[in-house]
């Protein structure tokens, strides 16, 4: 276990100065720049603002200055908010992402999960066909659609919750749920197709033969064996909805992560947008590693190596 861990921690650090060296270079092949605004800049101006942030140097020499900082955690400050440094942006907005991706991971792994058994105990039965079209709804409905609908029914036209901001405990009903649709409808389907794999397997029969009740066949071996492919969609899917949907953040008005980085793109805030990438690549990685660690706990059978 511990050299396994040991070799993920280091293919976690390679692929993290991957992400991070492509999105530096990509960045600035962007056109435009974090000083270009409507008000027309004198070049004296720009100047000394690119000399001031070091983007007069060659663009090799901003690389290996940013990441020798970026090794000590210095992520620079931002071109566009001045006075604040990316960390304390970072960590100023990853907690209201994570409280709103937390609720929503929580939701859909409650309904998701029951839903898919459901589905795959009463399959060809009316039941299973509703469960199958919500699933294939939140899966082939995009998120901004489903934020709109909810924000114009229970908003708008029913004014049963408030559409702006998080002020209170109503304002977290519609962004948890429109975070929460897709991921819930995902493992519904991936719960629904391996019950009925494992339903089918010899060793759910032998126990049936050999006098096992159905609820321990059930919990004993039938879920355990069926919720892996669910582990496995866990990490990504905790990293994408604790980080901050970003649609979902800028529709509801959220303050969270994924509205910064939004707007930082917007701004070309190069800085910030170099050090959100990290954080989440970083986040991303750490994320599958404790979900493989999950898979050998679930199934001691699975050999890590």
């Amino acid at each position: 276990m511990a050299k396994y861990i040991f070799k993920r921690i280091v293919l976690a650090i390679v692929t993290i100065w991957a992400v991070a060296t492509l999105t530096f270079f990509l960045m600035n092949l962007v056109p435009g720049g974090p000083f270009m605004s409507e008000k027309a800049v004198s070049p004296e101006a720009m100047a000394a603002l690119e000399a001031k942030y070091g983007l007069d140097k060659p663009l090799g020499e901003q690389y290996l200055t940013y990441m020798k900082d970026a090794l000590h955690g210095d992520f620079g400050q931002s071109l566009r908010q001045r006075g604040r440094s990316v960390s304390s942006i970072i960590f100023s907005k990853f907690p209201v992402s994570a409280k709103v991706g937390g609720m929503a991971v929580l939701v859909a792994l409650v309904l998701g999960v029951p839903l898919g058994c459901i589905a795959a105990f009463n399959r060809g039965k009316i039941w299973d066909h509703i469960i199958s079209v919500v699933a294939t709804c939140g899966i082939a409905v995009p998120s901004f659609v489903i934020c709109t609908f909810l924000m114009y029914t229970f908003g708008v036209k029913l004014k049963w919750l408030p559409t702006l901001g998080l002020t209170g405990p109503a304002n977290y009903i519609m962004p948890v749920a429109a975070l929460a649709f897709y991921p819930m409808a995902y493992i519904m389907r991936l719960m629904r197709s391996s019950m009925l794999d494992v339903l089918g397997q010899d060793y759910m029969r032998t126990a049936k033969a050999k006098g096992v009740s159905q609820q321990k066949s059930i919990f004993k071996h039938a879920l355990r064996n069926a919720i892996l492919p669910v582990i496995t969609y866990l990490g990504p899917m905790m990293a994408y909805t604790l980080s901050g949907s970003f649609i979902v953040e800028k529709i509801f008005t959220i303050p969270g992560l994924g509205g910064q980085f939004v707007s930082s793109i917007t701004n070309r805030d190069y800085t910030v947008i170099m050090g959100t990438t990290i954080f989440l690549a970083t986040f991303m990685v750490i994320m599958m590693v404790i979900v493989d660690i999950l898979y050998k706990i679930v199934d001691p059978r699975i050999k890590l190596k």
